[in-house]
């Protein structure tokens, strides 16, 4: 009997994602997610398990937390089902990850290391503007110009994704559509 493996589930998609075997997957999804804007030659795995930087926080646990071969974090996370407040926690995740950056002491260098974000979800918050792929940027308002590239994240509601093998036109949307078929 064949096994198989669910990709939406908390194991599965650490199995497939996130192992040193699987470094070549996580590079070439990354690099399509990103086609046109960065190519990702390397990553290494970092611990997904943050401890609490305060004896009264808590911890936290990034589904995979990486970084590129030119100092970027990368945290991906797969929400299966629905879960009030992703935003926020989206942003606390991203926070969390340039904060750690940090080194105690008054001469604490400024040049943060980017943080990207990338949440498959296999839902549709009601809070989400109702399309597939929505990518995140700080910027300014009025003129809509990007303020800084350090942080950003990029949703993606699975739900919304449906196109057939034969209707998809490039690696990035065949990606998607081998992860819910």
């Amino acid at each position: 009997m064949a096994k198989f493996i669910n990709p939406f589930t908390d194991v599965g998609f650490k199995r497939v994602f996130g192992q040193e075997i699987s470094k070549p997957l996580i590079l070439d999804f990354l690099n399509n997610l990103l086609l046109g804007e960065e190519h990702i030659t390397d990553i290494t795995f970092l611990d997904k398990e943050q401890p609490a930087l305060y004896e009264d926080d808590r911890s936290l646990v990034y589904d995979i937390y990486c970084e590129t071969d030119s100092g970027k974090k990368v945290i991906v996370e797969m929400q299966n089902k629905t879960q009030p407040y992703f935003k926020d926690r989206s942003i606390y995740y991203t926070s969390e990850a340039i904060a750690r950056q940090g080194e105690r002491g008054s001469m604490w260098n400024y040049d943060i290391a980017a943080v990207y974000l990338v949440a498959f979800l296999n839902f549709c918050p009601m809070d989400f503007e109702r399309k597939f792929r929505t990518d995140v940027m700080l910027a300014d308002r009025e003129s809509k110009a990007r303020f800084s590239d350090k942080v950003r994240m990029t949703f993606m509601q699975l739900p919304l994704f449906r196109k057939e093998a034969d209707e998809c036109v490039n690696e990035f949307e065949r990606w998607i559509y081998v992860l819910k078929n």
